[in-house]
C-alpha cells in the first residue's frame, strides 16, 4: 500500500541578501548608531570655535589647525582603514574607532593646553576613520545589492543627526555647564557605544561568513593598493566627494559658527538653529537622493557634481554683498547645502556596484578621502586668509567674505579632478579611444 502521507518538503530559505530581514535592520540600526556617534563628535569642535580660541588663546590660523588635523588624520588614514576593515572586518573596527574617539573627547574635555588638544584632535580623527567605512562595508553583505544606495542614503541622514546633536544640546551644555563637562560627557557616551558596537553588530549573515571563510579571497596589500589606485572609479568618487563635501565641512566643523556669529553679528542660539535646519534639510532629501541613485546608474557621477554647482553659487550670491547678510539668506545657504550635500555618496554606490569586494572598503576609503582633503585645505588656508585681512582684529565680515576665496578656489580644482578622471574611466575614455581609432584609420 502507497504511503500518501508525505510531508512536502520544506522550500528553501532565501539567501541574506536577497531579501531585508529583521536582523539586517538591528545590525544596520547599530552601525548607525556608532557613525551618528562619529559625527557629533566629528562637528562638536565646530560649535565650540569661539569658546576654543579663547581657552587656547589662538587666533584663526592656529585654531583651524585643529580642523585640518583631524581631517587631515581623517582622510590620510582612510586607505589603511580600509585594508584593515577588508581584512579583519567591520564589527572590531567600529568599536575601536568609537573607542578612540571617545578617549579623544576626553582629553580634549580635560586640557588647556593646545598642544595636548592638538594630539586629542588626532586620536578623535583617527577613531573617526574607520567608522563610516565599516558602515559601508556592512551594506552589502546585509541587503540586497539594489536596495543599499537607498539604505547608504539612509546611514548618512541618520548619521548627520549627530550634527543636530553637537549644534543643539551640545551646544547648550556647553555654554551651562563649560567646556570640560561638555567634551568629557560626550567622550563618555561614545565609548558606551563602542560596547554596543560590540555585541549587536556582525560582518556578514552566517552563511555568507561561513563561505568566505571556506573561501577566502583577499589579495595581498599591495596587489590591492594598486588595484585601486589604477582603478578611476575610486578617483571619480574622490573628486565626487570632494567637490560636494568642501562647502558643508568647512562651515559645519569650523567656520560656520565664527561667520554667523563674528561676521553677521547673530546669536550663538540662532547659529545652532541655522545648523539644525541644514541637518534636517540633509535627513529629509537623503532618501530621496538614494532613490534617484538607484535609478540614474552611472549617470550619478555628473549628476552629482552638476549639484555642485548649486553649491558654489548659493554661496557666491551670498558673499557678494558688501554688507554683512541676514538670517534668511544663510537659512536659503544652508538648505541648499542640506539638500545636495548627500548626493557626495553616489561615488561609493557606483564603486559598491562595479568594485571587487575583495577590496570595496579600500576602494571606497580612497573615495571618501576627497571630502576631507579638500576641507583640510580650504578649512586651514581660509585661516591664512582669515588673519591676514583681519590684522588681528576682531573678524568681520569683509574678512569672512576674503576667506572663503580658499573654499572658492578649493572647489575649482576639484571640478576640474573630476573630469579628468572621468575622461580616462568613463564614457568620455570610449569617446577618446573611438576619436583615436578614427584618426588612425
Amino acid at each position: 500500500m502507497k504511503n500518501n502521507d508525505q510531508r512536502p518538503s520544506p522550500q528553501p530559505r532565501p539567501h541574506p541578501r536577497e531579501q531585508i530581514t529583521k536582523r539586517a535592520l538591528l545590525v544596520w540600526a547599530a552601525a548607525c548608531l556608532v557613525y551618528m556617534a562619529a559625527i557629533t563628535s566629528r562637528t562638536s569642535f565646530g560649535v565650540a570655535g569661539v569658546e576654543a580660541i579663547d581657552r587656547f588663546q589662538v587666533d584663526a590660523t592656529r585654531i583651524a589647525v585643529f580642523t585640518s588635523v583631524q581631517v587631515g588624520v581623517y582622510a590620510f588614514a582612510q586607505i589603511p582603514m580600509g585594508v584593515l576593515i577588508d581584512k579583519f572586518g567591520p564589527r572590531k573596527l567600529l568599536a575601536i574607532g568609537a573607542l578612540v574617539m571617545g578617549i579623544g573627547q576626553l582629553i580634549l574635555g580635560f586640557t588647556d593646553t593646545y598642544a595636548i588638544a592638538i594630539l586629542a584632535r588626532v586620536f578623535i580623527g583617527a577613531g573617526d576613520a574607520s567608522i563610516f567605512l565599516s558602515v559601508m562595508r556592512i551594506l552589502p553583505f546585509w541587503f540586497p545589492l539594489k536596495h543599499t544606495p537607498i539604505f547608504t542614503q539612509l546611514t548618512t541622514c541618520l548619521g548627520q543627526l549627530g550634527q543636530f546633536l553637537s549644534a543643539v544640546p551640545f551646544m547648550m551644555l556647553l555654554g551651562a555647564q563649560g567646556w570640560t563637562v561638555a567634551f568629557v560627557s560626550l567622550g563618555s557616551v561614545v565609548a558606551l557605544i563602542a560596547i554596543a558596537a560590540l555585541v549587536a553588530v556582525r560582518d556578514t549573515p552566517d552563511q555568507i561568513a561561513q563561505n568566505i571563510q571556506e573561501n577566502p579571497d583577499k589579495p595581498r596589500l599591495q596587489e590591492s593598493l594598486k588595484r585601486i589606485i589604477r582603478n578611476p572609479l575610486p578617483w571619480q568618487g574622490f573628486f565626487i566627494h570632494y567637490v560636494l563635501m568642501v562647502w558643508q565641512t568647512v562651515f559645519a566643523m569650523m567656520w560656520g559658527v565664527p561667520l554667523m556669529t563674528l561676521g553677521m553679528g547673530l546669536s550663538p542660539t540662532t547659529a545652532g538653529l541655522v545648523l539644525s535646519i541644514n541637518t534636517l534639510c540633509m535627513v529629509i532629501c537623503a532618501p530621496i537622493i538614494g532613490i534617484i541613485s538607484a535609478r540614474l546608474g552611472y549617470r550619478r557621477d555628473v549628476v552629482a557634481v552638476g549639484l555642485s554647482f548649486f553649491q558654489a553659487a548659493a554661496w557666491l550670491v551670498f558673499l557678494s554683498s558688501d554688507a554683512p547678510r541676514g538670517l534668511l539668506a544663510i537659512l536659503i545657504v544652508n538648505i541648499v547645502m542640506g539638500m545636495t550635500t548627500a548626493a557626495s555618496g553616489y561615488g561609493f554606490d557606483t564603486i559598491r556596484e562595479r568594485l571587487d569586494r575583495s577590496i570595496l572598503a579600500t576602494g571606497t576609503g580612497l573615495a571618501n578621502m576627497g571630502g576631507f582633503l579638500s576641507s583640510m585645505v580650504a578649512a586651514q588656508v581660509m585661516g591664512f586668509l582669515l588673519d591676514h585681512s583681519a590684522h588681528g582684529s576682531t573678524y568681520t565680515w569683509e574678512d569672512f567674505r576674503f576667506g572663503f576665496i580658499a573654499v572658492i578656489a578649493t572647489w575649482a580644482v576639484g571640478v576640474a579632478g573630476f573630469v579628468v578622471a572621468r575622461l580616462k574611466g568613463g564614457p568620455g575614455r570610449r569617446m577618446l579611444a573611438h576619436i583615436r581609432h578614427t584618426k588612425e584609420s
